[in-house]
């Protein structure tokens, strides 16, 4: 929540705080960061002002701008805590100017606009912080999904197919490791900026992902996330503009974050792409997308190199611009995932390449893809069963469609995904047996 606004959130005091939290932490812990220079004290700093805002707002009320009063608090805890230490005294005066006098409990909140206002750029330095290369692919994603994703241990266990345990010491051996590497909350600049921002980009999009399509749980989507990975994305776009692939994620992300509306019926149903109200579709986003494609299309022309994000963002493209269902260029989108499928190749590209030839040339099309990937290579993912009973539906087989919904049912660990999955399940089966 942007310096100055109206709070207009949740009115349920509880509530107030877990929307804030997941709305505002990674700015507040990466500030914290840029502060303290310790991400693990940033964190726990956070921490703190959470539990604090959890005792205090259910007794005084939702402050005006609850977002200021989390970072005001977690600042004066940072206060409190280096002055314990004697020496770090100089850390009380750099955290100290500024804040002003007395406690959060104060009737009149100093003005904190100034407090928030510039930390804007620190989350996308804490992201870069979390795939400094002296962490694992793994740890990378781990601990951005905590620290810029707000995600609990478990919730990112579950993500991982992990105990919450194996989590829990991955993410403090991750924060060991950067604090032994000297890693510092500052954005990197030539090389290492360009070496770092392939990994940068592949962790937004984890983001994204874990947000538009959440692993575990009951709900269908985490629009919290998916809102925060855009946001980076747009910032990665200001900061590299030149690089096609760097648009090519914004636009990916900008179109696909579009149908967030559209995704669940008023009852809290998923709404499959096919059934889903275009009208309903976010018309800026889509508009904010197809001009980062733009941008990226006349930097490939000029012989800039492109990648995934690019032609994904194209794929997508090609469903925004589509009025209707019926009006997809299937035919493209199958052209496009071929091309995909060869820059960067994979079971997933292949699954959603099935769909594509499905669509374009006929439900024998996309099974003969199908039949060709590993299934050993997408291990109990519910992808491929789902998509397998999709095409054959459309085959007009039934019975076997009705089976492999069954069968991605049990694999799925999202309720959402499972009831839908249950539903396709069922009414083939009342199709076959009449």
């Amino acid at each position: 929540m942007p310096a100055g606004t109206t709070y207009d959130g949740p009115s349920e005091p509880t509530e107030a705080v877990i929307a804030t939290w997941r709305a505002e932490s990674a700015r507040l812990v990466g500030a914290l960061a840029r502060m303290t220079r310790d991400v693990d004290l940033a964190e726990d700093l956070a921490q703190d002002a959470l539990v604090a805002a959890l005792e205090q707002w259910p007794v005084s009320g939702i402050p005006e701008n609850p977002s200021a009063w989390l970072m005001t608090t977690a600042k004066r805890r940072g206060v409190d805590h280096f002055r314990r230490a004697d020496t770090l005294r100089r850390k009380v005066a750099e955290l100290e100017h500024g804040l002003g006098r007395g406690g959060p409990e104060e009737a009149g909140m100093p003005d904190l606009d100034d407090q928030v206002e510039h930390i804007e750029d620190d989350v996308l330095r804490l992201v870069f912080l979390t795939c400094h290369p002296s962490l694992s692919p793994e740890s990378r994603a781990a601990l951005t999904l905590r620290l810029v994703g707000g995600l609990t241990t478990a919730e990112i266990a579950r993500a991982f197919l992990t105990s919450e345990s194996t989590m829990g010491q991955r993410i403090s051996r991750a924060k060991r490791t950067l604090t032994s590497a000297g890693a510092e909350l500052e954005m990197p600049t030539g090389e290492e900026r360009t070496a770092r921002l392939d990994d940068v980009m592949a962790v937004v999009y984890l983001v994204f992902n874990e947000g538009y399509a959440v692993t575990a749980g009951e709900d269908w989507m985490r629009p919290d996330l998916t809102a925060e990975a855009t946001r980076l994305a747009r910032m990665l776009a200001g900061l590299a503009p030149d690089e096609p692939e760097v648009l090519g994620l914004q636009a990916l992300l900008e179109l696909q974050g579009s149908r967030t509306a559209a995704r669940l019926s008023p009852d809290g149903t998923p709404v499959l792409l096919e059934a889903q109200d275009r009208t309903s579709w976010d018309q800026l986003m889509i508009r904010r997308g197809l001009a980062a494609l733009r941008a990226a299309s006349v930097l490939a022309s000029r012989g800039r190199p492109v990648g995934r994000y690019f032609l994904q963002a194209s794929i997508a493209a090609e469903h925004a611009t589509a009025t209707r269902i019926e009006d997809t260029d299937w035919v493209r989108i199958a052209a496009l995932y071929n091309v995909l499928a060869g820059a960067a190749p994979g079971p997933v590209v292949e699954v959603n390449r099935a769909v594509a030839h499905g669509r374009a040339y006929g439900a024998a099309a996309g099974l003969a893809v199908l039949d060709a990937i590993d299934p050993d290579s997408l291990a109990d993912s519910p992808l491929l069963p789902s998509v397998r009973g999709d095409l054959l539906e459309r085959a007009g087989r039934h019975a076997g469609a009705s089976a492999c919904f069954a069968e991605a049912a049990t694999r799925t660990r999202n309720e959402g995904e499972r009831r839908v999955l249950l539903r396709r399940a069922e009414h083939n089966r009342w199709l076959t047996h009449g």
